[in-house]
């Protein structure tokens, strides 16, 4: 096999072990939320046990020891010899996490990660109690010779009315080389259904250190129950080119009839079973597909970027064509316009396909904030839980792999800071163990995140002392709670008394505050005293494509996202309120909005007074507010592609990004919400008028 082609299938183990390490973690979420069963405890031992395995097939050596001694405290699990207590779960997800860390290890070609030992040793010593006795425990009937296949007696095969299973299973050199056990295997089976498992021993066979290694046992196994023959061969998923293997029906008695399409009568050659069949009779296929699950194919990140940049060059092209039809003067023609309609809907089409494709849950962001949580509430001595809604909320790959970094500075934050102390908790009538609360949703063509605790809330008394010691605010300013929780995002800004490994040092919220902006998004906080705190951050469903409505200020072509409209109204001197003299309101359904001139927030020229049948555009704010801005003209309604804006120009207030128009002009992209953050005009709360 070519180097290409084992690259490409270590590359899908990888791929597969993300999977499996996520369907761990929620399998250890519903058994630390107490509704796990038996099925939920043998996904989790799935799970390593086929990290395990596929590791041993790349030789990957950390990997498998480590997977190895981990699956065998769960095993103790799935045989009920270890509780799964609050210590034992919590160290679960410890050592589900230092398995994530040695896939990504092996991944990289990077050393393993530190702690393995330590969190391994303290698995090792959890207490274990007597397996219980009854259906789908083993009987060990061990150093027999060649017993044989007798069958199982009547009653049990009446039980359940199949003819039982014979399994010959003879391990080979290189079993426990590649990290497998056969009495792992051998309980997998009796999870499966009653089983008699005799062991066959060589007289010559050696009870000493240098011939433990060297594999010299055999297995015979008896297995009643309705087991398809496939889940006996996952049982043996990875030890199939290390070991010699038997699988099939025992006789029958006489006058048996057919059972689910097992012939009574026995395989008169001993070769003949599901490994070895005589040429004319096809092998069964041990790996049936499922035909419910949904086809798959992976395919490179860099692949379809480069198809969402092709997208992105069609929709620039498309408005290129019609801004030259439009010139030409022969837009009105009925076939032309017809075409170019078309194309525009096909356009649509395919853009929304491939943002699909690039489209992912959360889900897995979420659990690795899961992890912080856990890590941060051990090192500051508290005890916390996170909540997870929405887990399912699909966002860009690329908004959530840049989000991640600011997640988890605010999930620290919000256990260091945020949540108190137990006993703190306890004396102020509150739960020993804080929750922090993590949700994602869809919201007016945007994604928003929420990061919420039940601590203590802001104290903003001490923000304000904080900030005016520093410098920040002068010593007699008055300001309003929601600027002094906008103190926190200012750089280097901190209330921590010491330096520690979480806090202190000034960095964070101001960090938070800039990658959010450079993802085109928002964050605000809101808080109340001894009842937690609440970061909300708003983000764009995609960094590639957005519909916007394109509008001329003074003499500048700008776009104002469409997702931030409610409507767009006349001005006229009817509607118009002012206050103090200049101030400019408008009235629109018994509420007054604050009235903003956009070229003249922009900086496109000076501030004038409204004018008779200008054009207003109605936007809504984050915190529900609305604003109204003025604007000369409405030029068009399309799909617009986001071009980042170089890093030279630094941050500008109210300026999203930026596009290219169909006649080559660049136009910036407005965050309406930013802009009217630093607007010039004060912005009055809407006032609901009688009548």
């Amino acid at each position: 096999m070519s180097d290409d082609a084992i690259n490409a299938i270590r590359a899908s183990f990888f791929e597969e072990c993300e999977e499996l390490v996520e369907s761990l973690h929620d399998a250890l979420e519903q058994m630390d939320r107490g509704t796990g069963d038996d099925e939920t405890v043998n996904v989790v031992f799935r799970a390593v046990h086929s990290i395990k395995g596929g590791a041993g097939a790349f030789g990957l050596g950390d990997l498998v020891d480590f997977a190895h001694r981990f699956e065998t405290v769960l095993d103790d699990l799935r045989s009920r010899r270890l509780r799964a207590d609050a210590q034992a779960i919590r160290l679960f997800f410890q050592g589900a996490d230092l398995l994530h860390d040695h896939v990504r290890a092996a991944r990289s070609d990077a050393p393993p990660p530190d702690g393995a030992d330590a969190v391994l040793h303290a698995l090792e010593a959890l207490p274990l109690t007597r397996a219980p006795q009854g259906a789908g425990a083993v009987d060990f009937t061990p150093m027999l010779i060649d017993l044989g296949f007798a069958g199982l007696a009547e009653d049990q095969q009446a039980l359940n009315g199949t003819v039982p299973w014979q399994i010959r299973f003879t391990p080979r050199h290189g079993l426990y080389a590649s990290g497998n056990e056969p009495l792992l295997i051998l309980r997998s089976l009796a999870a499966l259904g009653q089983a008699r498992v005799t062991c066959i021993a060589p007289p010559d066979l050696a009870l000493s250190v240098e011939a433990a290694e060297e594999p010299r046992l055999t297995w015979e196994i008896e297995l009643a129950g309705d087991v398809p023959e496939v889940d006996l061969h996952e049982a043996f998923d990875f030890v199939t080119d290390v070991s010699d293997l038997s699988i099939r029906r025992a006789p029958a008695p006489t006058g048996a009839v057919e059972t689910a399409g097992v012939s009574d009568q026995p395989a008169s050659d001993p070769a003949e079973t599901a490994e070895h069949l005589p040429p004319d009779r096809p092998k069964p296929d041990p790996r049936p597909e499922a035909e419910w699950l949904p086809a798959t194919v992976r395919v490179d990140l860099d692949r379809v970027d480069r198809l969402v940049n092709l997208v992105g060059e069609l929709v620039i092209s498309h408005a290129m064509l019609a801004q030259s039809v439009s010139e030409a003067g022969i837009a009105e023609h009925g076939a032309v316009s017809g075409g170019l309609e078309a194309f525009q809907v096909l356009t649509r089409d395919i853009q929304d396909s491939v943002m699909m494709i690039r489209a992912q849950p959360v889900k897995p962001l979420f659990q690795r904030m899961a992890r912080i949580v856990r890590e941060t509430s051990l090192a500051v001595g508290k005890t916390v839980r996170l909540l997870t809604e929405g887990e399912a909320t699909e966002i860009d790959k690329t908004v959530i792999e840049r989000l991640s970094d600011p997640l988890t500075h605010m999930i620290r934050n919000a256990v260091d800071h945020g949540i108190e102390p137990p006993e703190v908790r306890l004396a102020a009538g509150k739960p020993a163990q804080g929750t922090v609360t993590l949700t994602a949703s869809h919201r007016a063509g945007r994604v928003m995140v929420e990061i919420a605790d039940d601590g203590a809330g802001i104290d903003r008394d001490r923000v304000r002392r904080t900030a005016v010691a520093r410098g920040l605010i002068a010593p007699d300013a008055q300001p309003t709670e929601a600027e002094i929780d906008n103190l926190l995002f200012l750089p280097g800004f901190t209330t921590a008394a010491a330096v520690s490994s979480y806090s202190g040092r000034g960095v964070g919220l101001d960090v938070v505050k800039s990658a959010i902006s450079g993802l085109g998004g928002r964050i605000s906080i809101q808080a109340e005293p001894g009842r937690g705190t609440r970061f909300s951050i708003s983000l764009p469903l995609t960094l590639a494509v957005l519909d916007g409505m394109v509008v001329r200020v003074a003499d500048q072509t700008v776009v104002v996202p469409l997702s931030a409209i409610m409507e767009t109204v006349l001005l006229s001197p009817e509607n118009i309120r002012r206050v103090g003299g200049s101030t400019e309101l408008l009235h629109v359904r018994g509420r007054l909005l604050p009235l903003f001139d956009l070229g003249a927030q922009l900086g496109f020229r000076p501030a004038r007074g409204s004018e008779r049948d200008q054009i207003v555009i109605l936007t809504a704010q984050d915190d529900g507010s609305r604003a109204a801005l003025v604007v000369d003209a409405i030029l068009d309604q399309r799909q617009v592609v986001i071009k980042g804006l170089s890093r030279q120009y630094g941050r500008t207030p109210g300026v999203a990004a930026a596009t290219i128009l169909g006649d080559g002009q660049v136009a910036l992209i407005l965050d309406p919400s930013d802009l009217m953050a630093g607007a010039r005009a004060p912005a009055p709360a809407p006032v609901s008028l009688a009548g």
